[in-house]
């Protein structure tokens, strides 16, 4: 059980841990999945999530949220995880709200209330190829009369189907700009696909869609800071989810050692699978403490957060694919099947790792944030 530095996270540790297990367990990920469900997620479970005020969790106070930090985001992203649960909450109330605060103005006056309000789900429309590249954006946005005029196509933008409104990165004449886009606006058109963890995330397709010069996210040609935020934070709330996916997969994997016996004795008794179920336990911490300090940084807008937030998702990444790993191994071939919900684990971790950036991408950003 991770140590948390204020009652307030305590006690948010202990609302939401029971309210996610109760309302959103793994059975819910399944129904949703075998119904072929076109949305993505509950809408009755986002409007339970409201209730208790998560979608606001990092807007400020000014514009109706509840103004925590990223640690305790954080704390709803590993019961998220813990739990497979489907849910905007990640690219909504932490990437998108992260953006809107960053830039404010009037994008800001216009969504973060909504948002808070759980009357806005948010996309992020960033990537534009089968990898993770941020720093290779086609999309251009050209000027057009008192606006622009945005060309391009986006890939894996989860919820884009259903999004409220589109955050989009571009390329002006000035730079990098992100532009607050309405959904059915006219020349944008999403085609989405389910992914390996029954998710479903959009190629979406710019062609000719015109906005005005109030859709920026902050100013022309100066996006790369708000795309920055967007993505430490997004980065770090998807690194805490991974956390949350391997720490279920390792409780239901050592709940199966104690029950499963195999020649007269329990399976956890063999000393060669209880070395496997410590070091796994070691490797968690390790994890969860790295990513715990990307939240502090984060909160407290440290000069050490970019690097830290890639240590984070690089370090939760590889343990989270460990503790699916290991958990399907010592099912055994049950862990093979359906039946079993260890499989489950195993798909959301491959779709969260590549999520805003693999290990291997992200190894690499430490090397060179450290000047290698």
């Amino acid at each position: 059980m991770p140590l948390y530095h204020s009652d307030d996270q305590v006690m948010l540790k202990d609302s939401v841990a029971p309210f996610i297990a109760d309302k959103a367990p793994v059975t819910h990920l399944r129904k949703l999945r075998n119904a072929n469900d076109e949305t993505g997620f509950s809408r009755a479970l986002w409007a339970s999530f409201t209730e208790m005020g998560l979608p606001g969790i990092l807007v400020p106070e000014a514009h109706g949220g509840l103004g925590m930090g990223h640690a305790e985001a954080g704390i709803v992203l590993e019961e998220i995880g813990r739990n497979l649960t489907p849910s905007p909450f990640l690219a909504t109330s932490v990437g998108a709200v992260a953006a809107l605060a960053k830039a404010g103005g009037t994008q800001a006056a216009r969504w973060l209330p909504a948002i808070a309000a759980g009357e806005v789900i948010a996309a992020l429309a960033i990537d534009e190829g089968a990898k993770h590249r941020p720093e290779r954006i086609a999309t251009t946005a050209t000027r057009s009369g008192n606006g622009f005029r945005l060309d391009g196509k986006k890939s894996f933008v989860v919820h884009g189907h259903v999004a409220d409104v589109l955050l989009i990165a571009a390329q002006s004449d000035d730079g990098v700009t992100l532009f607050a886009v309405p959904k059915d606006s006219q020349g944008m058109t999403a085609d989405p696909r389910r992914l390996v963890d029954s998710s479903l995330a959009s190629h979406v397709t710019l062609d000719g869609v015109m906005v005005d010069a109030d859709a920026v996210v902050g100013e022309v040609g100066q996006g790369q800071a708000v795309l920055d935020a967007l993505l430490a934070a997004t980065r770090t709330g998807a690194s805490a989810e991974l956390i949350g996916v391997g720490q279920g997969a390792m409780d239901m994997t050592v709940d199966y050692l104690k029950a499963r016996k195999q020649f007269g004795k329990l399976i956890g008794e063999f000393q060669a699978l209880q070395h496997r179920a410590a070091h796994l336990y070691g490797e968690m911490e390790v994890a969860r403490s790295a990513v715990m300090k990307a939240q502090q940084l984060l909160d407290a807008d440290n000069a050490g957060a970019p690097l830290m937030v890639s240590v984070a998702k690089a370090k939760a990444s590889r343990v989270c694919n460990l503790a699916v790993r290991e958990g399907v191994q010592m099912h055994g071939g049950i862990g093979m099947t359906d039946e079993y919900d260890i499989g489950l684990y195993m798909k959301r971790d491959r779709a969260l790792a590549e999520y805003m950036g693999d290990a291997h991408y992200h190894i690499d950003r430490v090397a060179r944030l450290n000047g290698y």
